[in-house]
């Protein structure tokens, strides 16, 4: 479905314990340092990093990268029109991209959905999958490894669009709806921040909205499926889960709202503990409204998250119950690179986010 600097310091609070011998860090993050590493005139709804020096995002022309220890940057774009729609390889917005240890992916919403594949070593760049549908629109992509990946989008027929790569980006099979749950007319997905897929191991979550806001589950990376409902606020096209993120096999969580309604905060966040299978509202009707992206700050046991949104970025230490607002600068789409440092995306730039 489409869419439509620094803040004063305050003392951070780290400590460290050790339970179960993970060491987990904890956080009061209060501001948060923004350093713009791209400034140029487009929107990033989707980035990924590769090995903490390497990012790769798509914006509204195209893709490119920007490699944080020579500060080159590479954009692939064309110009949309209609000239550049008749040629066979034109770009049409890239809302899903993903790496993998041998390539970058990044994935088209609309019709004909092209996902295409860049060697990272060269940068040669090959289509691996075409889609024409007058209802094709594609939200996200992931990777459970460097053989086997998935990507989402909305439904075609009376199922979500699921693709499946088995060997290594090099072909993409679409899954039968037969092998799908059923989505209700009016369900679909929001190609906001590539946050619609989350995995951990061999277990993989997608999120809807719309008519239905609900968490579709796979435990074996996608062979079997089953669905569960969520609490957040559905019934709309506007309406539903834009994001989710699990920290471990059990313990994951949900975010979205309505952004042509940004300050409702009701039924807008929610947690699981038990994989997915049940959902509980937190925060209900306080924090922050309508946020694009959710992310577990790294090591730290799923206690603490960092919502951000074009409303700005929210954090909370407590499971979602309470949240505090770290800063008014907005973004589409986060990814840390450790506990305390975070690569965002938004209107007009990516920036370097470090939290303290």
């Amino acid at each position: 479905m489409k869419l439509i600097r620094v803040l004063p310091f305050v003392l951070l609070f780290i400590t460290c314990v050790t339970i179960a011998q993970k060491e987990i860090v904890t956080h009061d993050f209060s501001t948060v340092e923004i350093e713009v590493v791209l400034k140029d005139s487009l929107s990033i709804r989707a980035l990924d990093v590769f090995n903490d020096s390497l990012i790769g995002f798509g914006f509204d022309r195209g893709y490119g990268f920007i490699n944080m220890e020579t500060q080159k940057t590479i954009l692939r774009e064309f110009e949309i029109n209609d000239t550049t729609r008749a040629k066979k390889n034109w770009i049409t917005e890239q809302r899903a991209v993903g790496f993998t240890d041998e390539a970058f992916f990044s994935l088209g919403v609309g019709s004909p959905a092209r996902l295409r594949k860049i060697d990272r070593i060269n940068n040669k760049e090959k289509i691996v999958y075409i889609e024409t549908h007058k209802k094709v629109f594609y939200d996200a992509i992931a990777f459970w490894n460097s053989n086997e990946g998935i990507a989402m989008g909305d439904p075609t027929e009376d199922c979500l669009s699921i693709l499946i790569t088995r060997d290594k980006g090099e072909s993409w099979k679409k899954l039968s709806c037969d092998d799908l749950p059923k989505t209700v007319v009016g369900e679909a997905a929001f190609a906001a921040s590539n946050g619609n897929i989350a995995i951990v191991g061999n277990k993989t979550w997608i999120v809807s909205g719309g008519t239905q806001s609900r968490v579709f589950y796979s435990p074996d990376k996608g062979t079997t499926w089953e669905v569960f409902d969520t609490p957040l606020i559905d019934g709309k096209e506007t309406t539903g889960v834009y994001s989710i993120d699990f920290y471990d096999d059990y313990n994951g969580i949900v975010f979205g709202g309505d952004y042509t309604k940004p300050a409702q905060n009701k039924a807008n966040k929610a947690i699981t503990k038990n994989g997915g299978k049940t959902w509980q509202l937190v925060s209900d009707a306080s924090g922050p409204g309508y946020k694009s992206c959710i992310r577990y700050v790294p090591n730290s046991g799923g206690k603490e998250m960092i919502a951000v949104g074009f409303t700005g970025i929210s954090f909370s230490n407590d499971f979602g119950k309470h949240w505090k607002e770290i800063s008014k600068e907005g973004f589409y789409i986060a990814r840390f690179l450790n506990d305390s440092t975070a690569i965002a995306g938004g209107k007009g730039r990516v920036a370097k986010l470090t939290f303290k």
